[in-house]
């Protein structure tokens, strides 16, 4: 496996990568800086990500959102993030577009401080508070800050969390924002990745053009970080608003670089990484007293964490399940992996970085891995020798490493259901950024004006973005077809990049196919396909899946069921036969059934806890009526009283009904000839037919109720934020010409550049993100709206909402601006958005699910640029009813209700579920 790349640096230091990948026309442009959240000072902890936030906000050169000229050249895969180690930003952009970006990026890495104003600083700090709250606010949020501060000493680079505490960032100024830049900002500390379309030759003068001008910085050099070993084992028990109790194993150990981190992964793998882990056979499996398990050595560059994590099951001894992960970490640590174990985790390993390598960008394609690479190991192919290391990984060197590391002094967290401790707030008296604000406070300086005073890293310098290159159509893969001799239809696209199949055995099903009184059954049968058929149990299903690196799973959607594999082309045949036996020959062993049933009802006690679950499970009922096959909750978990009645010949039946060649359609894209994978195909499905039972069938011309517009409150109590969720059924079909809708929605809320996005998070800072979407169904579609935000702006939060709904609908149509931004962005953005087989299969199956023809994908280009403001204005009218929308917030009852009441609509306070 190699990562072909060409490496240059800039006279002021700045590293650069090329990598040529010539199969779309894309370029992933990746820039990696040498700073994170280990390297903040006492008192300044969260700032690392705060900056990350700032450079997203506009330079002197290029006000404004950035996301903006992103979406206006149809980047894709954008983002930044923070971590540990590094700050990194990412994109990937039509090759026409690439000039344009690199000016941007360039800018922001050098004239970014005359465009930070006052405002801008204390919005982003709202909105990170509210990224951290949205963090907290889940069940364990609470849990990493107790994990640090429990392995790490004090003044330990890594004893903080990178979210940072509410007081740090409340004591965020702008004299702090201009020391971080010219310290740790500057082109001598960061890695430039350019991959995709592009040589090394048309590479290195752009690059010399728009960043070769920056000067040199400080020289950021990490703190070295050593390994803490506690001087005793350490014991805590933490109450948190939770379904069942969670056990905690902690261990710091050496980072990526370290010799014995490869030996490290492989542990975990063994112990609780792979789907037939010692913890997964012993405890979920056999003694059937944990729902869930998982190890993972969580490798950082200058230290790891070796993390186990057991979910008891309810009603479980939790100290006996305790004292049983314990002897089973012990029984490892003195007998060591079998050589087989060891291998299946390689494979498992080797296969997922194959996968990853189709993408040229994005957080795990290619230019992450030569920027990793360089950014830690100062070597671009330390994923090429990492990978080698793991291959070269012995039993013996496993149980060496466990020895030495996992016999120290452990960190045992016990999360129990309870009411949590008082959370750490932001200071009240903190005003919105619009009432902060100040004339004298430093501004966004405009072309032809000087940066703010002291605020520049360098003399004040206007540069012009450049123009964008005519952008092609996409020019979508071949979509071919075939037919198995029992009539189920093959759909397919051919893609060499990566010796990669991925395939979807699809079922006219899903979730809508269950009825009223037996929601979730659908979901529970899926998941037991892979857990035993007449002639291989779970485990060797689960092994079997690991020798082959193949990955076979079930899915359910509203409207469809699949079995979806991925698997190396040389593997082909031998990953078809067990998906062919998964879904043909499945047993329902009785056991199996009760351990996925009690599984099952664990996700739905989970769901119970979360706010999105606690939503998502309120509102389909009241849009759709609890008798429609839209009704159930979409996680396909269904009710509890389904899921305990369910009979073993139930699931029979409902395998019968709906898992038969005559609802099947395979949809597949790879890289070797439609004929050869249809003769592997026929091999193992050709002969497959009906059986008598009568296929099933969903009740759709059950009519939703004639919804109003109201506010049910499903209270959880200290709730740091509210979660609000509304939706109204809409009067369009999957089937039906959306496109014009769904265009309308992007406006709405369908992007970072939406009207209630740059509401309530940019303007206001009351939330980390807020959206709409069309969800588009096979039939009666909805309109969603989705909005965390802090609990004491729950009620102008709604109220900023319903405004946004009845403008769209109302006196404020679509402006030119708003329409050219969705028109660009959609033209612009289709090569970059199938640049990876997944992204062609999912097109495969939609165009098959909305009865699209092939070319829908190559034609929709011109579609939207045929749009008008008037045409997106009348789909959005008559299809989106402001009186019909029922508005669903979870949150602290009796922190919000009184904020609801005001606002002239009906509120009902409900308990979950």
């Amino acid at each position: 496996m190699d990562i072909p790349y060409t490496q240059f640096t800039l006279a002021n230091g700045l590293r650069v990568l090329v990598h040529e990948d010539r199969k779309a026309p894309v370029v992933a442009v990746s820039v990696w800086y040498n700073v994170g959240s280990k390297d903040e000072p006492p008192g300044r902890t969260g700032f690392a990500h705060l900056f990350e936030h700032l450079m997203f906000n506009g330079s002197e050169n290029a006000p404004g959102d950035y996301f903006e000229p992103l979406r206006e050249v149809g980047a894709t895969d954008f983002n930044g993030t923070t971590w540990f180690d590094r700050t990194n930003y990412f994109q990937t952009v039509p090759r026409p577009a690439l000039e344009r970006v690199l000016f941007l990026e360039s800018d922001r890495m050098g004239l970014l401080l005359g465009a930070v104003s006052q405002e801008t600083l204390t919005n982003q700090v709202g909105v990170v508070q509210n990224e951290k709250r949205q963090g907290d606010n889940q069940p364990f949020g609470l849990v990493e800050y107790a994990q640090l501060a429990a392995l790490f000493p004090a003044g330990h680079p890594y004893r903080h969390a990178t979210i940072g505490s509410m007081a740090d960032l409340d004591a965020a100024s702008l004299d702090d924002v201009r020391s971080w830049f010219r310290a740790k900002y500057g082109p001598n500390n960061a890695v430039l990745v350019l991959a995709g379309d592009i040589s090394a030759a048309e590479a290195r003068p752009l690059v010399e053009k728009y960043f070769g001008h920056i000067p040199r910085g400080p020289e950021n050099r990490p703190a070295m970080a050593p390994v803490p070993t506690l001087p005793a084992p350490a014991i805590e028990v933490m109450k948190d608003r939770v379904a069942n109790t969670r056990l905690y194993r902690n261990w710091a150990v050496p980072g990526l670089l370290d010799s014995e981190s490869a030996a490290l992964t492989v542990a975990a793998g063994v112990l609780g990484g792979l789907s037939s882990s010692r913890l997964d056979n012993e405890l979920v499996r056999k003694d059937q007293t944990a729902v869930r398990v998982s190890a993972e050595n969580q490798a950082f560059h200058r230290v790891g964490i070796f993390e186990v994590q057991v979910d008891v099951k309810p009603g479980a001894d939790a100290d006996a399940v305790a004292r049983r992960l314990d002897a089973i970490i012990a029984d490892l640590i003195a007998k060591g992996p079998t050589a087989d174990e060891v291998q299946r985790v390689v494979m498992t390993e080797v296969a997922g970085r194959i996968r990853g390598l189709e993408q040229v960008g994005g957080f795990g394609g290619k230019a992450t891995a030569l920027a990793e690479g360089a950014l830690y190991a100062d070597d671009p192919e330390f994923y090429r020798k990492r990978l080698l290391a793991l291959g070269r990984v012995t039993p013996a060197d496993v149980q060496q490493v466990l020895r030495k590391w996992l016999t120290r002094p452990v960190y045992a967290l016990t999360v129990v259901p309870g009411e949590r401790g008082p959370y750490e707030e932001a200071a009240a008296a903190r005003a919105s950024a619009s009432e902060t604000a100040t004339s004298g406070q430093a501004t966004v300086a405009k072309p032809g004006e000087p940066a703010a005073a002291g605020a520049a890293a360098l003399a004040r310098t206007e540069r012009k973005p450049p123009s964008v290159g005519q952008i092609a159509d996409l020019d979508f893969p071949e979509v071919e077809r075939a037919r198995l001799s029992n009539g189920i239809e093959v759909v397919y696209a051919r893609r060499q990049t990566v010796p990669v199949i991925r395939l979807a055995a699809e079922f006219n099903a899903g979730v809508a196919a269950d009825p009223p009184n037996a929601a979730g059954v659908q979901s529970l049968m899926l998941r037991l396909l892979p857990e035993g058929t007449t002639s291989r149990s779970s485990v060797q299903i689960a092994e079997e899946q690991e020798r082959l690196g193949a990955q076979i799973q079930p899915a359910a959607s509203r409207d469809r069921s699949a079995l979806l594999m991925t698997a190396m082309t040389p593997n082909l045949g031998p990953s078809l036969d067990l998906l062919a036996d998964i879904i043909r020959n499945p047993a329902f062993a009785p056991a199996e059934v009760e351990r996925l049933r009690a599984q099952q009802l664990a996700l739905i006690a989970e769901e119970l806890t979360q706010p999105a679950g606690l939503a998502q499970r309120a509102l389909p009922p009241l849009i759709y009526g609890p008798e429609h096959p839209y009704g159930h909750p979409p996680s396909g978990t269904g009710r509890e009283a389904s899921i305990k009645a369910v009979r073993r010949e139930d699931l029979v039946r409902v395998h019968q009904a709906w898992i038969r060649p005559d609802t099947a359609t395979i949809f597949a894209v790879g890289d070797i000839p439609l004929s050869s994978l249809v003769a592997e195909l026929e091999r193992r499905f050709g002969d497959w037919r009906p059986p008598a039972a009568p296929k099933g069938e969903k009740h759709f011309a059950v009519e939703p109720p004639a919804a109003h517009a109201r506010i049910v409150l499903v209270d959880r109590p200290q709730s740091p934020q509210s979660y609000i969720y509304a939706g109204q059924v809409l009067p369009v079909r999957g089937s039906d010409d959306t496109l014009d809708l769904r265009a309308a929605n992007e406006v709405l809320g369908g992007n970072f550049l939406s009207r209630i996005n740059m509401d309530l998070r940019e303007t206001k800072g009351w939330s980390y993100g807020a959206r709409s979407s069309v969800d588009l169904l096979e039939d009666r579609s909805s309109l969603l709206l989705i909005a965390p935000v802090q609990a004491d702006k729950t009620g102008p939060a709604v109220q900023a909402l319903v405004t946004h709904v009845r403008d769209m609908v109302g006196g404020r149509g679509i402006t030119p601006v708003e329409l050219q931004q969705v028109i660009n962005a959609n033209t612009r953005q289709l090569a970059g958005q199938f640049e990876t087989s997944a992204a062609v299969l999912g097109a495969l199956r939609s165009n098959a699910l909305y009865r699209r023809p092939d070319d829908y994908w190559e034609k929709v280009a011109d579609r939207y640029r045929g749009m008008t403001a008037q045409k997106l204005d009348a789909a959005a009218r008559a299809a989106i009813d402001p009186a019909r929308i029922v508005w669903v917030v979870v949150g602290d009852a009796s922190k919000v209700r009184g904020q609801l009441e005001g606002l002239g609509l009906p509120v009902e306070t409900v308990r979950p579920d």
